[in-house]
Parts: structure tokens; C-alpha cells; sequence
């Protein structure tokens, strides 16, 4: 694999040297008075590359949905022309975990990212978009929220291209959920694979990285993915790593268990010996805080013995999840249904609160990390009724009721008969900083992209929707100066789209795809809070999508220029002949 990606790297600078010579020549054969035509000219940016070298003065030209000369074009014409004297030029920013799969679908713009520079959405923690059985498209339709549509794919790369096809201001790509791979052959049983189930969720990743998948992401505090032993998810990261892709996980615990679980996290990486990611690293909870310099200790002496792995991260105190994080995951097990059963039985709903009071070693609780009720934010409700609650913290809906806080938890997943979303205030300041700081480390949202308007003000979404990236940029690179800007936007553009094996983006260079954007560095702000989360970010002033301008000016042009970027695996023909179909197992009802 290593020999083929070097193979890949050789190539890629040769064509782009032969590139610049083309240019160069074409150049010469236009004097001064009749200059090569550029569909967009960029004059006098401060552009920074994405390497994380230093920045120049210079004037950038798109051509062909790429970027076709970077230097003094002063001689040299646009059909459209922006001045940047001033301002940053700069690669489009990556979102390393998003999870604008259905808001994307209600809402192609992708407006709270796009405003903030994010010209890619990467998808796939633990849960995916495919691949589906019946029961699993049924299931997707039954649980579906405030957003309503038809899910008419069943494979990964099938979906992406539903979004391509429908129009998505947007490229968007994704890891395929070993979730989702378990569901489908497993469903939600408490067990480890068979090894006839192990086997056929292998050639389910095999078959999504010929579709175009980066990778195998995970996500070990719910259930069912809780109920994966380690050789089940090494299993399927060597499936992915066959053709170059990646894993991206998280993990067991982010709190009591931190260490623990990033010791499981580099076994993986060791054995598949690919690009191996801790999705939104931190330690959780008051009582984690101080393990952090050893979590960070743990994975820089793996790095040093050349393991490839990373992190990525929100700028943010508090994280976003349901409140079934803070229930065992055993109360889970057989789907929806069966949790909600558990819950009305009343010798179980004690147990389910006696382990919520009394966390065990095994499962992950957040409202024992949060420290407090109080530290609970509600963010969103499926019915009406309980809307009104949004904005509140769990600790005043508990005192309101005159009951426990787990007691409370308990009733409002039932009354809503759903996970109930909620901002859980788990981490420090300092440990914030400290982790942002860190060269390692990318950025991300875990959130939707979305927009003030329409749908999306049915519930309140954690701020990082509207603010992650310009939160970094603005606040921590600016104000706090905690790195360079040019290493800042290696973190965000270069530096992901090395790892995640993503071809001709993330660079300003001749030849790649022009993904741009020119924001102002002294005013890049974000706006949204926790008590006004549905508020834009500023600075963003233009942004190019595949060289076509999505946003000018800081306002939405419409365009809507998106693409599939597709992983190393993937094959032009694509993969939906041999995708693995398996048997369709019971859905849970409701």
C-alpha cells in the first residue's frame, strides 16, 4: 500500500510539473496585450498554500474548475476578477466529522459551513448513509425527525451520489459506519459477530472502498456499535486499509476509560499500519481533566514510532450528543423498540437508574461527566409538546418535576419516544487550548450544516454548527495567537486531505481542484451561543466550490458546483455489482 501511495505522490508531482510548463508555455505565446483568459483572476491575496510553509503576496487564476497559475498574473485578465489586497487566499477548509448527511438533503446549501470556508463535509461516524438492507431503508424513513424524504439508495457510494445528482453546494464525502455494517449483519444483538457475519461485513467495506469510501469510521459508546470486540473492529480497519483507507473512531470512553481506550485505538493503527483518527479528542468530565497530558503523551510516542495517527477537535467546551449516552448500553440492545420497553418496565427502568447514579466501568455515562444536571443543555425534541423545553438544562426540568435527574432523563426519552439531543459541559478551558495547539490536530463540527431559516429552527443545535471554523481562525489564531495562521490552515485544508488519502484538494497548487477561499484574518468571527446558536459566522467573503463562486461577497451566489470525492479504493466502474447484499433481518418495530 505504502509503495503505491509513494507510486501515486511521484505521479501527481509530475503532472503538475508538466502542468506548469503548459502554462508557462501558454504564457509566452500570448504577449502582453492579448493574456490568457482565467474564468477568475484573485488579485493580491495573502496566499497561503495549505502546506504550512510561509505566505506570499500573489495572484491566483482558476480555470476549468482548477487552479490553473498562482503567482504575478498582473498582465493577465478574468472573466471575473476579486480583489483580495488584504485579505487571506487559502484553500477550502476540511470538516473532518460532519454530519450534515439529512440536512443536506432538506437543504443542499450547506450554508453554516460554506460561510465559515468549509468547501468539504466528511460523513461516517460509526453510523453511514449505506449500506442499507430494507429493513434498514424502512427504519431510516420510521425514525426520520423534523426532515422528510424518500431514501431511495442502499449503497454508500449511492448516496453520495443521490446528493451530486440532486445538486449540493458542497463536495461531500464519507467513511462507511461499522454502526451500520453491524446492523446489517448483526442487527442489535448484544454478541460478537459469527465469523460468517465478520467475513460479509468485510466485503461490505471492501465493496464501499471500491465505491469511493475513505475509510471505516466508528463510534464505541452506543449501542449497537458498544457491542463490537477489538479483533471485529481490527477486522474491518485491515478490510479498509487493503486499498489505503483509513479509521476513524470514537472510542470507548473519552473519560474514565481515556487512556484505555486510545492503548485499543493504536493497536489498530499498529496493525493496519494506515492513517488511524480519534474523532473530536478530549477528556470528558472533571475527573478526566488530568489525564489529558497522558493521553497526549500516549499518542505522540506512538507517532514517534511511526504509527499514523491524529485527532480531530471542536473549539468548544461543551459536546453535543442524547441522553441515551448516559444510559448502560445493555438497557439498548435489539433497537429502538426494545430500549423504550426496558425503560416502561418498572424492575428494569430501577436498574437503568441505579447504573446511571452508579456508573460501571463498561459503559460511558455523560451526565455522571458533566458533573451536574445543571451541565445538561436540551437542544432538541421530535414532539411539539416538548419543544418547549428546548433551551432549558436538565437539572431545572428535574427540579420543575420534583423528581432525580436520571428520573428525568428516563421520562423524556419516553415521553419523546427518542434519543432526545442535549449539550453535555464537559471539558476545560485550558485543556481546550492545549489541544488545539497540538500540530496533529484537525478541526471539525460533528454537527449538520445549516441555516436560520425553514426547518432548522425546530431545534438548537450546538453553535459549533455555525462557528467551529471561525471560532479556530478568529478567537484561538488571531486573538490567542496558539499557532501560526499558516499552520492554522494546514490543519484545515493540507493536512486532512493528506491523511484521508484525498486527491488534488487541499492545496493551493496548479492543478488541483480550485476549492478557494479569501476571508478577512482580522475579522473572522463567530457568532453563534448556546442561547442563539442559529447566527452565521463573518469574515468568509468568497468561496469557490470546483472553481465555481458558491459564495461572493459573503452572501450565497445559489451554485450549487459539489462532488463526490471518492478514496483511494475507488473504481471508475464503481461497485454496486458486487456489493454484498446479505439477508435482510428483522426491524425493530417503530
Amino acid at each position: 500500500i505504502r509503495g503505491r501511495i509513494e507510486r501515486v505522490m511521484r505521479l501527481r508531482r509530475i503532472r503538475n510539473l508538466l502542468w506548469s510548463a503548459a502554462m508557462a508555455a501558454l504564457w509566452r505565446r500570448h504577449p502582453p496585450d492579448d493574456p490568457p483568459q482565467f474564468h477568475t483572476l484573485i488579485r493580491g491575496g495573502r496566499v497561503v498554500d495549505g502546506s504550512g510553509g510561509g505566505s506570499v503576496v500573489a495572484d491566483v487564476g482558476l480555470a476549468g474548475g482548477r487552479i490553473a497559475a498562482i503567482g504575478d498574473l498582473s498582465a493577465a485578465r478574468g472573466r471575473e476578477e476579486i480583489d483580495a489586497r488584504g485579505r487571506v487566499v487559502a484553500p477550502g477548509f476540511i470538516n473532518c466529522l460532519s454530519w450534515a448527511t439529512e440536512s443536506l438533503i432538506a437543504d443542499p446549501n450547506s450554508e453554516s459551513d460554506l460561510r465559515q470556508g468549509v468547501t468539504l463535509e466528511v460523513f461516517g461516524e460509526g453510523l453511514s448513509m449505506g449500506p442499507l438492507t430494507p429493513g434498514m431503508r424502512l427504519d431510516l424513513v420510521a425514525r426520520q425527525t423534523d426532515y422528510r424524504f424518500n431514501v431511495d439508495w442502499t449503497t454508500l457510494g449511492e448516496y453520495l451520489e443521490s446528493l451530486e445528482r440532486r445538486g449540493v453546494a458542497c463536495n461531500v464525502a464519507s467513511l462507511v459506519g461499522a454502526t451500520t455494517l453491524r446492523i446489517h449483519e448483526v442487527g442489535y444483538a448484544r454478541r460478537p459477530a459469527t465469523a460468517a457475519e465478520l467475513e460479509r461485513m468485510c466485503l461490505q467495506v471492501r465493496a464501499a472502498m471500491a465505491d469511493g469510501a475513505l475509510g471505516v469510521g466508528s463510534a464505541l459508546i452506543y449501542a449497537p456499535a458498544a457491542f463490537a470486540p477489538h479483533q471485529e473492529l481490527k477486522a474491518l480497519a485491515l478490510a479498509a486499509a487493503e486499498t489505503g483507507g483509513g479509521y476513524f473512531t470514537h472510542m470507548r470512553s473519552e473519560s474514565r476509560q481515556l487512556l484505555v481506550s486510545i492503548e485499543e485505538t493504536i493497536d489498530i493503527a499498529r496493525a493496519t499500519r494506515a492513517h488511524t483518527e480519534i474523532y473530536h479528542f478530549k477528556a470528558a468530565g472533571r475527573e478526566a481533566w488530568q489525564q489529558l497530558d497522558a493521553a497526549i503523551a500516549l499518542i505522540e510516542s506512538a507517532r514517534a514510532d511511526g504509527v499514523d495517527i491524529s485527532a480531530n477537535m471542536y473549539p468548544y467546551c461543551a459536546a453535543a450528543s442524547g441522553l441515551d449516552a448516559s444510559m448502560p448500553t445493555w438497557a439498548q440492545e435489539g433497537g429502538h423498540a426494545a430500549w423504550m420497553a426496558r425503560l416502561r418496565d418498572p424492575i428494569l427502568r430501577e436498574q437503568v437508574l441505579a447504573e446511571m447514579r452508579a456508573p460501571c466501568d463498561g459503559d460511558e455515562n455523560l451526565l455522571a461527566a458533566s458533573g451536574s444536571a445543571d451541565h445538561v443543555l436540551l437542544l432538541g425534541f421530535r414532539t411539539e409538546a416538548l419543544k418547549l423545553l428546548i433551551g432549558r438544562t436538565l437539572g431545572d426540568v428535574a427540579r420543575e418535576r420534583q423528581c432525580s435527574a436520571e428520573q428525568a432523563a428516563v421520562d423524556l426519552v419516553l415521553e419523546d419516544n427518542s434519543r432526545v439531543t442535549v449539550a453535555y459541559f464537559l471539558m476545560s478551558k485550558q485543556n481546550v487550548r492545549r489541544q488545539l495547539a497540538l500540530p496533529w490536530m484537525t478541526l471539525c463540527s460533528d454537527e449538520e450544516s445549516l441555516a436560520p431559516h425553514g426547518v432548522f429552527l425546530s431545534h438548537r443545535p450546538h453553535p459549533r454548527a455555525y462557528g467551529s471554523f471561525a471560532r479556530f481562525l478568529g478567537h484561538y489564531v488571531r486573538d490567542e495567537q496558539l499557532v501560526s495562521l499558516e499552520q492554522a490552515i494546514h490543519r484545515l485544508s493540507g493536512l486532512p486531505a493528506r491523511q484521508l488519502q484525498i486527491r488534488d484538494r487541499g492545496l493551493l497548487q496548479n492543478g488541483y481542484w480550485a476549492d478557494v477561499v479569501v476571508f478577512d484574518a482580522a475579522g473572522i468571527t463567530d457568532h453563534a451561543t448556546y442561547a442563539d446558536p442559529h447566527c452565521f459566522a463573518a469574515g468568509v467573503e468568497h468561496v469557490f466550490v470546483n472553481g465555481v463562486q458558491t459564495v461572493k461577497g459573503g452572501r450565497m451566489t445559489g451554485a450549487r458546483a459539489g462532488r463526490v470525492v471518492r478514496g483511494p479504493g475507488w473504481r471508475p466502474c464503481g461497485s454496486s455489482a458486487v456489493a454484498v447484499t446479505g439477508q435482510d433481518l428483522p426491524r425493530a418495530a417503530g
